[in-house]
Order: structure tokens, then sequence, then C-alpha cells
């Protein structure tokens, strides 16, 4: 990847797009941002893939990121709290919790980090009966 200095910042050019990254949230992503959220979407993807794997059925999950930083230390993030909402049918709590252990160990973010950035997981399932909108 290529990162070119802008006036507010820096853009590299991706598959997708334009990334811009900047500093100052008005001209693009802070870089905290783009960390948090490569772990929190890698973690997700991950555990999507391992529910399959399982034969877990699941129509939603949600993965909610919750950061603290250290102003004294640069403001490096230090921890990152993910919360996983899946909701599905037949969602057992015990198996959810083993495809969890997996995706820890199968993220390749979380891996990249581990031995800089407390990250630690908990989740909550719904059942597709329980929710709203569906059918």
């Amino acid at each position: 990847m290529e990162f070119k200095m802008t006036e507010n910042g820096f853009e590299a050019d991706v598959e997708y797009g334009t990334l811009e990254i900047s500093g100052n949230a008005e001209y693009g992503y802070r870089p905290f941002q783009l960390l948090v959220s490569s772990i929190a979407v890698c973690s997700g993807g991950v555990l999507r893939k391992v529910l399959e794997r399982m034969r877990m059925q699941y129509d939603d999950i949600t993965v909610q990121a919750k950061i603290n930083r250290v102003e004294k230390e640069a403001n490096r993030v230090s921890d990152i709290h993910l919360h996983f909402l899946i909701k599905g049918k037949e969602l057992s709590e015990e198996k959810v919790e083993k495809a969890l252990n997996v995706t820890r160990k199968n993220c390749s973010m979380v891996q990249s980090v581990k031995d800089s950035i407390n990250i630690t997981e908990s989740f909550e399932i719904q059942l597709s009966n329980e929710c709203p909108d569906s059918l």
C-alpha cells in the first residue's frame, strides 16, 4: 500500500476506492478508527465463517466495540472489548462460546495486536422469533 500526503492527512488508492485518513475526522477516517474497525470486522467475518462451518444458522451479526485509550501514552489504544450480538434460530451459548474461541485464534488482526492491545469478547444471543423485523 502507498499513502500519499494530502492537505489534511493522507490517502491511499485501494481496490474499493480512495481511503482518506486524517487525525481530523472532518477530512477522513481517524487512524484509531481504522485500527478498531480492522479488529472488529476481522473478528466478525471469521465468526461468520466459523458459525457456518459449525452448521449454526444465524440471521445477523452486529459487533459493538468499546475502546480504552491511554492519554499519557500518546493516546494509544490499550483495550478493545468486542460485544457480538448474534441473531438466529436454535443458537446454543456453549457452541457460540466455542466459535468465539476459534475466532480469536484465527483472526489475523487480533493475532497481530494481541501482545500490545488487550482484546476481550462477549456475546448475546437473540433468537430470530424475538426479533421484531423477522417474518
